[in-house]
Parts: C-alpha cells; sequence; structure tokens
C-alpha cells in the first residue's frame, strides 16, 4: 500500500482526510512542518511515496516546509500536493510554480477526486509501487 504523509495542522482536516483516503492509502499524519520535518530526517522512516501538504501552517508555512524537502537530496524527489483553502483564481499556478507536484483544495467535497489527484500525480513521478 502506498504511503501518504499529510502535513495539517488542522485536527478536524486531518481526521477527513484520514477516513477520506485511508481504505487506499497508509497515512501518516503530522500537525506541522517542524514535526514533519523531523519525521522525515529519522534514517529509520519509510518515506512516503507522496506529501499532501497544507500552505497555511503555524510557524513555517508548506512553502518554506517545501523548499526545505527540495534542497534535501534524500526527499527531493517525494511528490508533493498542495492541500489548501487558497482557492483563488492564480493560487494554483503560484503553488505549482513554488515546487509542488498538484494542487487540490480544500474544503475536500469529492473524494474520489482526491484519490485521483494523489494516483495521478505518483504515476507522473514514477514512484507507484505495490
Amino acid at each position: 500500500m502506498m504511503k501518504i504523509l499529510l502535513v495539517e495542522d488542522n485536527e478536524d482536516n486531518r481526521e477527513l482526510v484520514c477516513a477520506l483516503i485511508g481504505d487506499a492509502f497508509d497515512v501518516e499524519s503530522c500537525t506541522d512542518a517542524v514535526e514533519a520535518l523531523a519525521l522525515l530526517d529519522n534514517p529509520q522512516t519509510h518515506l512516503p511515496d507522496l506529501m499532501l501538504v497544507d500552505i497555511s501552517l503555524p510557524g513555517m508555512d508548506g512553502i518554506q516546509f517545501l523548499f526545505r524537502i527540495r534542497s534535501d537530496p534524500r526527499l527531493a524527489g517525494i511528490p508533493a500536493i498542495a492541500l489548501t483553502a487558497h482557492a483563488m483564481k492564480d493560487d494554483k499556478e503560484r503553488f505549482i510554480g513554488s515546487g509542488f507536484d498538484g494542487y487540490f483544495s480544500k474544503p475536500i467535497v469529492d473524494e474520489m477526486l482526491l484519490i485521483e489527484t494523489i494516483n495521478t500525480v505518483i504515476e507522473s513521478r514514477g514512484r507507484g509501487r505495490e
């Protein structure tokens, strides 16, 4: 089963994402970027196939977190989807331009579209495995 790392500070959103995609993926969640970096920096951690990253995280936001990930050769290849309530006209392009591989807006109303987005990004980055 493919592993997803969810970085989301809102407990309700974490629970919702886990409930929606937990049957299709092994989901591990972190409440902020610092916690996620500590997890990913642990050499014993099995790296995720993909990360779902909230943009408006406390402290280090999702863009800063992704910059840190992309600057680490061991982590740089992990695909990441911006999972965000920022849904203005140019937000998707801005987040993709910041290095995200995909974009999904909150609130999540279509779990199948979220799963399809995850699978598409994983397949496009060549990380899909079973």
